[in-house]
Order: C-alpha cells, then structure tokens, then sequence
C-alpha cells in the first residue's frame, strides 16, 4: 500500500509539479514559498502587545500594552498575527482574498498553526470571521473558513462556520477611520440562535486574515461573549503595524 501511494505520488508531481503558492516559481514541494517570496516577508516575533499582538521595538516586560490597548482595551482576549501587513504580504493576502489563490490556505494554515501556541489547549473550537450572504455569493468562498480549516488540521480542534454570522451587510472597512471602523461593525455580527448552547462556557479562536485596527474581531468577540463564551484568542495572518 506505501509502495502503491509513493508510485502515485510522484505520478501526481509528474503531471503537476509543485509551484510557490505566491508567485508560481518551480519549487522542492507542493504548498511551499519559493526563496525569492520566502525572504521579503516579514514575520511578527517577540516582543509584542501582550494584548494585541502589535510588534514593539524593544521589550518592555511580557505584560506589556500598546498605548491603543491601554487607550481602548480590546473585547477579545488575546490577539496575535503571522505577519506584517505590507507590501509583500498584501499582495499574498489580496491575491488569496480575492483571486481565487487558495492553494496558500494550506500554508497558512501551517502558519497560524506555529503561532497559536497554548490557545491550542485553552480552546475548544475555532470560528471564523462569517462573510455577508451577498458577498460569499459574489466571492464564492470565506477565506476566513479556509484558514480556520487549515488550522484545525493541525491543532486538532473542530471548526464552527456557521456559528457567527453578519446581521446586516457592512460597507468595506478600507478607506475608513478607526472610529468609523468601530460603528461600521456594530451590531453586525450574532450567534446563531440554535448554536447559542453549544457555545455557552467554550473558549474559542476567532480566525480572520487580517487585523487593521481589530473593530471587526472585537464586534465579533463581543457577540460571542454574548453567548456565553469566556475567552476569545483570536489569530490572523497579517496585522497593520502602526506606531502608538
């Protein structure tokens, strides 16, 4: 049976040959960055927003807040993100939103997967960030379904879809102020009424692809608290890093 699956396989990398999942490149295996996408982008480490996740330049204590944090605290619990959201992330992140790129969910989903760390433990389930109707049916697809989905093949925790969904269609969040975020989003999300019970005590990971000033994700932790659920960590693959 092994030899029989080793014998397909390299039929199926003779047919189709493993490309970076950004740009197309040939690559060593299916899934992977080439060098050349692989060396500009820039990933978020320590030391961070203990909050927030927002990357500081020197560290300043593992409990440490942004001053957006101390200003506004967030709903959510904890938030953390891949990568910066710049030039090269944006053309990775823009390309898998909205040009049909989903061969990079399985990447980043490897991704979420390194940094999720102990919210792996501390979850029980992972619910991602829900699309309006009108506009899953023009994109055909969340791609905030497909992370969380990617995610959970590697930590091992169900993922809920239609857990949250958007009460209202919102206009899109680019272009507008962190205030104006903030109204935009509120009120626009709920849990679904026959999954309230499901919810009530669970700790969950929201899951979204990126964090620009976080008024979505909070309006969605806040509907979950709502619901009854405690803590909400919440994990993206990129996150706009802006000086406090």
């Amino acid at each position: 049976m092994i030899k029989a699956s080793a014998i397909l396989q390299n039929v199926i990398d003779t047919l189709f040959p493993a490309r970076c999942a950004a740009c197309r490149e040939p690559v060593g295996k299916h899934g992977a960055l080439c060098s050349a996408c692989w060396q500009n982008i820039h990933f978020i480490a320590d030391p961070v927003c203990c909050k927030c996740g927002l990357p500081f330049e020197y560290h300043i204590g593992i409990s440490a807040l942004c001053g957006r944090c101390m200003e506004h605290k967030p709903v959510y619990t904890q938030a953390r993100a891949v990568l910066k959201y710049d030039e090269t992330s944006k053309g990775q992140v823009l390309a898998f939103k909205y040009h049909d790129k989903t061969q990079l969910a399985p990447v980043f989903g490897e991704w979420l997967a390194r940094i999720a760390g102990d919210y792996a433990t501390k979850a029980q389930a992972i619910i991602p960030v829900p699309l309006h109707y009108s506009r899953l049916m023009r994109r055909r697809y969340n791609q905030a379904a497909l992370l969380a989905h990617a995610l959970g093949k590697h930590i091992n925790l169900p993922v809920l879809p239609d857990t949250l969904q958007r009460t209202r269609k919102t206009p899109p969040q680019s272009g507008l102020s962190r205030r104006q975020r903030i109204d935009n989003m509120r009120a626009a999300f709920q849990v679904t009424p026959s999954k309230r019970a499901l919810l009530k005590g669970k700790c969950v990971i929201l899951v979204d692809d990126v964090m620009t000033t976080g008024a979505t994700l909070d309006a969605c932790s806040r509907a979950l608290h709502d619901a009854g659920v405690p803590d909400v960590y919440v994990l993206t693959i990129a996150r706009t890093v802006i000086a406090d």
